[in-house]
């Protein structure tokens, strides 16, 4: 084996259920801790320090404070912008870096303290943590929301995601009541995967008759019970190291973990320029590069974790590598974000380091993936204990080529996908639809009547020919 070739050593999750809890750097520095101890490697050590993005806390220097606290000088630092996607980039960089030669060692770290954070407000109190960056940075993503998602309140994951699966409902043909049923039926093995796991955010199993039924809608059909659950208090961490450093540590080869293959694509930024709002070509793409790279395929994986914010993900993922949502693997090794807990930017730490342990204990393969953004960016990981393959980088192999918007419009359009926004009572308060107008191209527009809302949630609205009349900002539809 080339000596530089790059594993995985060290792993550490942390779930803190008391709150309030520790701020992101105290979590950052003991999931660092404990990743070295299990790597053998001293915590001062790292030639680099790499944190994915924290919604909970904006600190001055994040990586310099963490490597303060941790006595490393590492020559590497970075701090991941916003998305599902940001750790494995940072993975990937690290063992791109380690396969040059320009590193020894690197470790990757995430914390979310958003739990504390509504304890702390709920009390009325501001969080007492340390390092504020003054003043406070834009929030990081890359690519802010297009003027007319803004003018149309069409930004929150809940609701693009929602529009992605009202469109996949319709093109399958499910009735409304056929795509709940299959969703409940679909996610709760999810839960009992998440009882199991001793980070998990929710441990109680649910039935899929539990999951159609209980809950309240957030961005309809959607329910509180099937999407992500961002507020929690977790940390991971993992540490990549060459395999001549590995030796030196005294590293035993079952406990090192390849990345034998991974790939990256993107669909378009917004939903309504996306070709296809029922699948993903980009998807696809990125799966059939990171098997490839790999040596392997889907056949080969004896574990799986796919980005599970929300159904559509999961559905979209599946169609994408051809895997049966059904299939005797699972989709998950922790139970997924609605369960075992969706940090913010932080989650595929998580499933990266819960994939160790698997393989670990069974050997093998297996594949974890990641999504960003609005069912944007798109990041497939193949992980082995068997060394090879070509690890790839960051290149998008897919991007997608999108349908223009049309910001104001008036004039008849069919509707693509849509979904109903509830308040935190569960109350119906605006529909928001994307729809394909004659000349090409999408536009936005809301629904604000109550019985065309009503309307809206007793049957299928896609394909419906609408009427849209704008103002100059903001189209409303009327059927």
């Amino acid at each position: 084996m080339d000596p530089r070739t790059p594993c995985l050593v060290g792993v550490a999750q942390r779930t803190v259920r008391q709150q309030p809890g520790p701020e992101p750097l105290d979590l950052w520095e003991q999931v660092a801790r404990e990743a070295a101890g299990d790597a053998r490697l001293p915590a001062g050590r790292f030639d680099s320090i790499q944190i994915v993005y924290t919604d909970s806390w904006q600190y001055d220097s994040p990586t310099g404070r963490l490597a303060e606290r941790l006595g490393a000088t590492p020559r590497h630092q970075a701090y991941s912008r916003v998305g599902g996607t940001a750790p494995h980039l940072l993975i990937g960089e690290a063992a791109a870096r380690i396969a040059a030669g320009e590193l020894d060692c690197a470790l990757v770290a995430g914390a979310e303290a958003l739990a504390t954070r509504r304890a702390y407000r709920k009390a009325g109190e501001r969080a007492p943590w340390s390092h504020p960056a003054v003043p406070k940075p834009p929030y990081g993503w890359e690519r802010g929301p297009h003027p007319a998602e803004l003018a149309h309140d069409l930004f929150l994951p809940v609701h693009t995601y929602a529009i992605l699966e009202t469109a996949r409902r319709a093109a399958r043909g499910w009735t409304i009541h056929e795509e709940m049923a299959d969703r409940a039926r679909m996610m709760a093995p999810m839960t009992r995967v998440a009882a199991a796991n001793p980070y998990a955010w929710r441990r109680t199993p649910r039935t899929p008759e539990d999951l159609a039924d209980g809950g309240r809608f957030v961005g309809w059909p959607y329910t509180r019970d099937t999407v992500a659950v961002m507020e929690v208090d977790q940390a991971a961490a993992v540490v990549l190291v060459s395999a001549a450093l590995a030796d030196r540590l005294g590293v035993p080869d079952d406990r090192r973990v390849h990345l034998r293959g991974w790939a990256y694509a993107e669909d378009t930024w917004e939903v309504a320029a996306r070709p296809a709002l029922d699948a993903s070509q980009a998807m696809a793409s990125a799966a059939a590069a990171a098997f490839g790279r790999a040596g392997v395929t889907l056949g080969d994986m004896g574990a799986i974790d796919l980005y599970s914010c929300f159904a559509i993900a999961l559905r979209q993922a599946c169609d994408a590598i051809g895997l049966d949502p059904f299939d005797p693997r699972g989709l998950t090794v922790t139970g997924g974000l609605p369960y075992a807990g969706g940090p913010a930017s932080d989650y595929v730490l998580h499933s990266t380091a819960a994939m160790a342990g698997v393989l670990r204990e069974r050997g093998g393969h297996g594949l974890v993936t990641g999504v960003g953004m609005h069912l944007t960016k798109h990041a497939y990981a193949v992980w082995s204990t068997e060394p090879g393959g070509a690890t790839g980088d960051a290149r998008p192999v897919f991007t997608a080529e999108p349908v223009p918007i049309v910001p104001a419009y008036d004039g008849p359009a069919v509707v693509a996908g849509y979904t109903v926004a509830h308040d935190r009572e569960g109350v119906a308060e605006r529909g928001i639809l994307v729809v394909d107008l004659p000349g090409g191209g999408r536009a936005h527009a809301h629904v604000v009547e109550p019985d065309l809302l009503a309307e809206a949630e007793s049957r299928e609205l896609v394909g419906q020919l609408v009427r849209l009349s704008s103002n100059g900002q903001v189209n409303v539809a009327r059927w």
